[in-house]
């Protein structure tokens, strides 16, 4: 998983808070030693469930004024920092909820107000005789853990900006690799043309995407590195989080070297510039 965040802040930490966040942070110190174990514990879980509903508003708010991609670190960012500051309270971030479940009685109030049974009808089809004999309401028990729903928010954010990060990259030699993928499935069992020889992989064409691509190297991935680093402080954070983003554009790579092998001329290879593995490997770690 992502390490934590707040460790990668110096003094005056709490300044580049969301508010929310921190007076959420401060109330729950208080009361630890305030109150009763299993109320703090009740106290906590709300706590945590209403804080990361705040931040997900503070993404939005923050993407509106911005971009996308910096609501998304803005959220990865603060859930890391409340899953490291909760971690040290020695507590369960869960509780049983328990509500009233009136579905088994709707039909027979339907048929009351329907008039289908009668009120004042002395026998065994009298309608309040027959609402009491399917028994009362059913009491529903549902397990909340807002610790554990923190850690699926995280996740999905996290798997969230990695593809959007990949894509801002190697979107081109993805499209690229899909139509390749489409052309031969359709032409199982048909003679069909080469490769290269359909429009949209002709050695030009594919010289295009792998420049696009070189070109979102140079400019829209290190973007990429810089908003990280303006939002996560914590090295460690950013090269756990980088890391996928790195195998997922040297996989795309990859695909379209071992296409270049095997489907194209010399004269073609020379047409397309694709970085070669250990280049790649250089620029991508002198990102992040």
């Amino acid at each position: 998983g992502v390490e934590g965040e707040a460790g990668g802040e110096e003094d005056g930490q709490y300044a580049a808070w969301y508010p929310p966040l921190e007076r959420t942070l401060a109330c729950l110190s208080k009361l630890y030693r305030c109150v009763e174990p299993n109320v703090f514990a009740g106290l906590a879980q709300e706590a945590v469930a209403m804080c990361s509903e705040t931040v997900h508003f503070g993404r939005r708010m923050v993407q509106r004024r911005s971009t996308p991609m910096d609501g998304m670190l803005f959220l990865i960012k603060h859930l890391l920092i409340l899953r490291e500051q909760i971690a040290p309270f020695n507590t369960e971030f869960a509780v049983v909820q328990k509500q009233l479940d009136f579905t088994h009685m709707r039909e027979h109030l339907r048929r009351i107000v329907r008039g289908e049974t009668s009120l004042l009808t002395l026998s065994a089809s009298n309608a309040i005789f027959s609402l009491v004999s399917t028994g009362g309401p059913r009491v529903l028990e549902s397990h909340v853990d807002s610790k554990k729903d923190l850690e699926k928010q995280l996740k999905l954010v996290c798997e969230e900006f990695i593809m959007v990060a990949t894509k801002a990259t190697v979107e081109p030699m993805l499209s690229f690799i899909t139509k390749v993928t489409a052309v031969r499935v359709a032409s199982q069992g048909a003679p069909a043309k080469s490769l290269r020889e359909q429009a949209f992989a002709a050695p030009a064409k594919l010289a295009e995407v792998v420049e696009k691509v070189n070109e979102a190297l140079d400019t829209a991935l290190p973007q990429v590195a810089e908003k990280m680093k303006l939002y996560l402080l914590n090295p460690s954070t950013r090269a756990i989080l980088f890391k996928p983003i790195k195998s997922n554009i040297a996989e795309a790579h990859g695909q379209i070297a071992q296409l270049i092998e095997t489907e194209y001329t010399p004269d073609d290879v020379a047409e397309v510039k694709l970085l070669g593995a250990a280049e790649l490997s250089s620029k991508l770690d002198g990102l992040c």
